[in-house]
């Protein structure tokens, strides 16, 4: 037991750059005192002493504001990171090395009792306020970004983001990354976007050309991109008002498809909140 200890201290310090001390870690760390919290409350779950692993369970989450069923399955290094908002259910299994941030949920998606929770495998990391529910698996490795709503299995070593998550497609740039990861990097100092020209030469775009790739970019996925290539061969690059107009509304009909499941999927993490 105090080798698991001392392993959890470690692994803190070696996760968390906030973390100055062995001592600052063993007293005021709630996601650890929640894991060794659950420790004791899985043992006595194990031994069929299901009543005072509940108790056990309902005083770790009052003192550190994490909940774990008794009967989940937590692995070795599971450092939860601040702590505070994190839920995981019952038949929910972690493995070992996992990092998981404030607010994570590891809900269920059947009033059954029948594995109805996540599996977390090796090395996961789990962004601040992600929602994972019912009985799918994260891969060795894979990231799940703040935030993202995950109700279908995540290959190893994929990140995902989103409402519902989806993959992140490697060496994809956001907004944040285009000024050197600074977040708080004064806009007028972002470099401009870039585009490859004919000669396949990186480009700075500027004035018609940042604008076009804007609107690309807004259509992408639509139809209308490929509308907007075809009227290349004409001179004044006007695409034809009717072809384009039909690429819009069939965006428009996907949209509202993807609004309703996403609204189906709201429903179903309020009904899990509300079941609680």
């Amino acid at each position: 037991m105090l080798d698991r200890i001392c392993e959890d201290v470690r692994t803190a310090l070696d996760k968390d750059p906030a973390a100055r001390s062995r001592r600052e870690v063993l007293t005021s760390y709630p996601g650890l005192h929640a894991v060794w919290f659950h420790r004791i409350a899985h043992a006595l779950w194990n031994r069929g002493l299901t009543w005072p692993a509940r108790l056990v369970s309902h005083l770790s989450r009052f003192l550190t504001g994490v909940e774990i069923h008794p009967a989940a399955t937590v692995g070795r290094r599971c450092f939860i990171d601040h702590g505070s908002g994190v839920v995981i259910g019952e038949t929910a299994e972690i493995g070992d090395d996992v990092h998981m941030h404030h607010g994570c949920t590891l809900g269920g998606n059947s009033p059954r009792p029948e594995k109805r929770h996540p599996t977390l495998e090796d090395g996961v990391t789990l962004g601040a306020d992600a929602t994972l529910v019912g009985d799918i698996t994260i891969g060795e490795g894979a990231t799940v970004g703040a935030g993202a709503v995950v109700v279908d299995d995540v290959p190893p070593e994929t990140t995902v983001t989103g409402v519902p998550a989806e993959p992140v497609e490697p060496g994809t740039t956001t907004a944040d990354s285009v000024a050197g990861d600074d977040p708080d990097a004064d806009p007028a100092e972002r470099p401009a976007p870039t585009d490859r020209g004919d000669d396949g030469e990186p480009r700075r775009l500027g004035g018609d050309a940042e604008r076009d790739a804007q609107k690309r970019a807004a259509l992408a996925g639509s139809g209308a991109v490929a509308l907007l290539d075809e009227s290349c061969e004409d001179r004044t690059g006007a695409p034809d008002p009717e072809e384009l107009l039909d690429a819009i509304d069939a965006a428009l009909a996907d949209a509202e498809d993807r609004e309703r499941r996403l609204r189906e999927l709201r429903e179903d993490v309020e009904r899990l909140q509300r079941d609680r």
